[in-house]
């Protein structure tokens, strides 16, 4: 069979084997492969921090004469990382950082001020007044208290949030006591980053997702170290740029640590609450857009507090499984889904069974064996939620 010559890829380049005359390597043509633009621009970055690492000064006059002494320059992989760092850091866009989109601060139409609602938020606050729930005694708010350096006391404050997602107060209370103590009793920035990976782990490992968690915060941590002088950022878009961090926590973290009110902070409680007293027509289906309903319409000076208040109530009246209507005020007139959460019913199922003994005639002589039948009957119980 006649042999089949193949001709080179015209991306490749042949030359002979230096190791056999009749072997010819092939290469490709550099100049047409196509780079990423991504790669391109980090490779001039690189190509940037050596050039100016190795640009101090290479000669060197000697005292006295007039020729001069070369030097040698060594540049380390360390030193190129630390200048791309300084570089990024002083830009405030980091090569490798992802964008975030600015968080929607107002709605382009208000949403209307519903009715009565006035009346409602008295009631609720002045039942607050006599119920002391978990956030009053282990909210985000009380983590910075066990701290004295003001930094130290916003940073707490941020990995008390950062915690609490999907996580009851006493757990998160607990996780960040136990943090503190991992990391060698004060919680700071650099504590945290020093820290080995697996205590801080440990610390955590019973709030919800706290895998995913441990690595935010890790990564928070570096964050502020390197673009934020080891401090919790002041605005919205900062602190929703870090890891783990969301529009919620950013508001509160800012009402918490800085003392800041730029906007309202709407969890679960927020949301479940507001849209069971009928505030927001048609109901909002996520936090986020009850945040920007209520900031619509709700006086700023109610902005700070109403986080916490409905979050107290919702912890122990407005729960989310069977609400106390019973033991609310609201429920004369102020709510209009009164009574309808106690009217749930969960089906229950509870078998009965009657045996019945039946002995086989059929056999001759003594008594044929004896045969029970169990005959089970369902019955279907309500009960209230």
């Amino acid at each position: 069979m006649p042999s089949v010559k193949r001709n080179a890829s015209p991306e490749l380049l042949g030359r002979p084997s230096p190791y056999h005359t009749s072997v010819t390597l092939f290469e490709p043509d550099e100049g047409t492969l196509r780079r990423s633009k991504r790669v391109k621009v980090k490779q001039e970055e690189v190509t940037a921090a050596v050039e100016e690492l190795t640009e101090a000064p290479k000669k060197r006059v000697a005292k006295g004469s007039n020729r001069t002494k070369a030097t040698t320059s060594t540049v380390k992989v360390e030193d190129i990382e630390l200048k791309l760092v300084k570089s990024s850091s002083r830009t405030g866009t980091p090569s490798t950082a992802k964008k975030t989109k600015p968080i929607q601060q107002s709605l382009g139409v208000p949403h209307p001020a519903p009715l009565r609602w006035k009346d409602a938020y008295d009631t609720i606050k002045r039942m607050r007044e006599h119920i002391v729930a978990p956030v009053d005694t282990m909210g985000c708010d009380q983590a910075q208290y066990k701290e004295s350096d003001p930094k130290n006391r916003r940073f707490a404050t941020l990995i008390s949030l950062m915690l609490s997602s999907q996580t009851k107060d006493e757990v998160t209370d607990a996780a960040v006591s136990k943090l503190r103590t991992a990391v060698g009793g004060t919680l700071s920035v650099q504590a945290v980053l020093d820290a080995d990976g697996s205590a801080v782990a440990e610390a955590m490992a019973k709030v919800g997702f706290w895998r995913r968690k441990t690595q935010y915060i890790k990564q928070t941590a570096q964050k502020l170290h390197n673009e934020f002088e080891s401090d919790v950022p002041k605005t919205v878009d900062e602190l929703c740029s870090l890891p783990g961090v969301g529009p919620k926590m950013a508001f509160l973290c800012l009402q918490v640590a800085w003392n800041i009110n730029v906007g309202i902070g709407v969890d679960v409680h927020v949301h479940r609450i507001t849209n069971r007293l009928g505030w927001h027509k048609p109901p909002t289906k996520t936090p986020d857009e009850t945040r920007l309903n209520l900031q619509s319409w709700l006086p700023k000076e109610h902005h700070a507090e109403i986080n916490h208040m409905l979050v107290g109530f919702g912890q122990m009246i407005c729960l989310p499984v069977g609400p106390r209507c019973s033991s609310c005020d609201l429920s004369d007139g102020l709510c209009p889904s009164a009574g309808k959460g106690a009217s749930k019913a969960k089906l229950k199922s509870k078998k009965t069974s009657e045996t019945a003994v039946v002995e086989d005639s059929s056999l001759s002589g003594k008594g044929g064996p004896k045969i029970e039948i169990s005959v089970e009957e369902e019955e279907v119980k309500l009960e209230e939620s």
